[in-house]
């Protein structure tokens, strides 16, 4: 790996990396030489995670709509190593529903769980990150936060204000060395993503890439994005959709990635 990838020495907290996209996080940000501290509501699942990774990871249970988790999520990565530099807000929900049929307890669930979530996660780790010299902060967004898909008036509204947060925070927090950076996943093949069935057409196929994505390939452009190779980038958006959006306009249906 080239030296400007590597993370060794440095903490880094995954939220809702207990499978899908945060454990392919979680384990390539850990063989670059990160401690990460994997954080879900998914506690089997987590803490089996984090023994397949080894001692370098933690599993912490939280849910990221909690002021009071966040504040106990940072509290373990700072007794256990004395410092922050990473955090990946990647923990989401997704439903589709019609706009006309959707709830407000459901609108307000997913809005808190996919923006106030990490509003708070930026709030609570910008701190420690500012006393360090600075860090990364990465969202996972999604390609229904920047077109409008039918059945996701939720979800879209989460993840189109969740951009909004990121380009704030990259303004207010550079002068303190802290880089917020915010990564779009289309159809990633994880729990999340609706599967083709056998003998059925690919719906990817229209792609420019011709296929859906995998979740190393959105883990890769997260270790870029906490890494120093990227130590330039901040405010920035990437795309990381097989070319679905390009010149503005969705080519498959939106399966989003996060777990």
């Amino acid at each position: 790996m080239h030296e400007g990838f590597r993370l060794n020495g440095r903490v880094a907290i995954i939220t809702g990396g207990a499978r899908g996209q945060g454990a392919a996080d979680a384990r390539l940000l850990a063989s670059a030489g990160a401690v990460v501290i994997v954080t879900d509501l998914l506690e089997e699942q987590g803490q089996s995670l984090c023994r397949e990774i080894g001692e370098t990871a933690t599993f912490v249970v939280h849910d990221v709509a909690k002021l009071d988790d966040w504040d106990a999520v940072v509290a373990t990565a700072l007794d256990a190593y004395g410092r922050l530099d990473i955090l990946v807000n990647n923990a989401g929900i997704h439903w589709s529903t019609p706009l006309l049929e959707e709830s407000k307890d459901r609108f307000e669930r997913t809005l808190a769980v996919n923006l106030v979530g990490p509003f708070l996660g930026i709030q609570a780790v910008s701190g420690p990150m500012r006393h360090g010299g600075g860090g990364s902060i990465i969202n996972i967004s999604s390609t229904a936060g920047a077109s409008g898909f039918a059945g996701h008036a939720s979800y879209g509204a989460s993840k189109w204000g969740l951009r909004g947060l990121a380009k704030t925070a990259a303004t207010e927090l550079g002068p303190f060395g802290i880089r917020v950076n915010t990564i779009l996943p289309g159809a990633i093949n994880t729990s999340m993503m609706t599967p083709v069935a056998p003998g059925q057409p690919n719906r990817y196929a229209g792609l420019p890439l011709g296929r859906h994505g995998e979740p190393e390939e959105v883990a890769s452009v997260v270790l870029f994005l906490a890494s120093d190779a990227s130590k330039y980038v901040t405010g920035a958006e990437i795309y990381v959709d097989g070319g679905a959006l390009i010149n503005g306009t969705h080519m498959a249906p939106p399966n989003p990635s996060t777990a």
